[in-house]
């Protein structure tokens, strides 16, 4: 036998690490993940919530190779989607979906790029004054050296096929079947509607908050996936899993990931980051971890040192109003919508500190959205593709339920308006004015 290692798994139980996977735990690229939040903030909501981004991608790696197991697929692609699994999320800064707006919209990066180029080698994220510690091969090579392609892999991960096209496209014969000339499945695995990323961190993330609403039919899920035309699909008699699967994501999505609570928190992580930014920071921030940040946040500007206290000490801002979803005008829409604009955005923050007569900072925004798109853009996509009788379909038409998720808010508000709290009352009578 070969060399490997056992991890026990609080959420898998023991996995067997071999072959590229054993050489891919060694690298500073993936143990950096130790360091970095699943969760981001949301510990301050559910303090168990303390995993990692690491325990994550082994759970992908091994979700992707349970799924490959069930299909029959050959053990070269087998370690193919396994290593893709791992990598997946190599690229993620500090405090994981947090910051996914300032890479974004601030920075101009996108960590599924960075991931990508880290993959095929042309980015470093760990610090290169550390390279003493750490005498391990590169990430390409280590791939390469396990006859695997760099390219192939970050091509995966990032959801791509071998023609660029979208791993989810229909192409339809005359008589409305679907056929493919590629093996799609093996990107499906990875990255769509229903893949080994969202098995694991529903379940992960379920475990770790204490929120039962994650608990998914992982089992059925797998049984009943099939490849059909070189196209990932799902047996009619997983239709029941595959809806829960969907119910789970979009309660933990309300519940959980978009808690009001630690969406303020994450709010005002933000704007510390976004006002203490230099020009330098752009080749910074992407490479640090959780300490790095909050480190970094305490030399920084005075509202930065001030955030990272508070978010020491758990000493958060308070909702201070709030547009319901449900509750919102045609006019109040044509007004918020230029708010998903930062400039605009903190243009109408300074406006409301000004005239509640509060320092800058005081009072912010969140227009939940735009990130909410950025940081999980598969939260509206029902499009799973069943199998009935040698015919694909596709879940939301046989499913009233899949067509109500479609459409359901992950959360209740469509702009909340939060402050220090000390300032709730004149806070409030502001933003009412400004807003409604």
């Amino acid at each position: 036998m070969g060399n490997y290692k056992i991890i026990h798994d609080v959420v898998h139980g023991s996995i067997k690490l071999d072959g590229v996977i054993l050489d891919l735990a060694q690298t500073p690229e993936l143990n950096r993940l130790h360091n970095i939040k699943q969760l981001g903030l949301v510990y301050l909501v559910f303090p168990g919530a303390h995993h990692t981004r690491f325990e994550h991608s082994l759970g992908v790696s091994y979700v992707a190779g349970r799924m490959a197991q069930e299909l029959n697929i050959s053990e070269d692609e087998k370690n193919l989607v396994k290593a893709s699994g791992f990598l997946h999320d190599v690229g993620h800064g500090p405090f994981s979906h947090t910051l996914e707006y300032i890479f974004h919209d601030i920075l101009g990066l996108d960590h599924m790029q960075i991931t990508k180029d880290i993959i095929t080698g042309k980015y470093d994220i760990v610090d290169t004054n550390s390279s003493a510690c750490i005498p391990t091969m590169p990430i390409p090579d280590i791939l390469e050296k396990n006859d695997l392609d760099p390219k192939e892999v970050a091509n995966l991960v990032t959801g791509g096929t071998t023609k660029g096209r979208d791993p989810w496209f229909f192409y339809t014969s005359e008589d409305g079947q679907q056929f493919f000339n590629e093996k799609h499945y093996l990107a499906q695995i990875i990255h769509s509607s229903i893949d080994a990323d969202q098995l694991d961190y529903l379940l992960r993330d379920s475990y770790y908050t204490g929120v039962a609403h994650g608990t998914i039919d992982i089992d059925r899920l797998l049984k009943t996936m099939e490849i059909f035309n070189n196209d990932l699909i799902l047996h009619k008699k997983g239709v029941p899993a595959v809806e829960g699967m969907l119910v789970a994501r979009g309660l933990m999505y309300s519940s959980v990931y978009f808690h009001k609570t630690a969406r303020i928190a994450e709010v005002m992580l933000t704007r510390a980051v976004e006002d203490s930014l230099s020009d330098e920071d752009k080749d910074v921030i992407p490479k640090m971890i959780d300490m790095d940040l909050m480190k970094w946040l305490e030399g920084g500007s005075s509202f930065g040192r001030e955030v990272a206290c508070r978010m020491r000490y758990r000493n958060l801002y308070k909702r201070a109003y709030e547009v319901e979803v449900d509750s919102i005008t045609e006019e109040q829409i044509e007004y918020l919508a230029p708010l998903a604009n930062p400039r605009e955005r903190r243009h109408v923050e300074e406006e409301i500190c000004r005239k509640a007569h509060i320092e800058p900072g005081k009072a912010l925004i969140d227009i939940p959205a735009p990130e909410l798109l950025l940081s999980e853009p598969r939260i509206t996509k029902t499009n799973v593709k069943i199998l009935d009788e040698d015919k694909v379909t596709i879940l939301s038409k046989i499913s009233p339920l899949a067509n109500a998720l479609r459409k359901r808010h992950v959360t209740e508000w469509a702009i909340m308006v939060f402050c220090d709290g000390k300032y709730k009352n004149q806070v409030t009578k502001v933003a009412k004015n400004i807003l409604q």
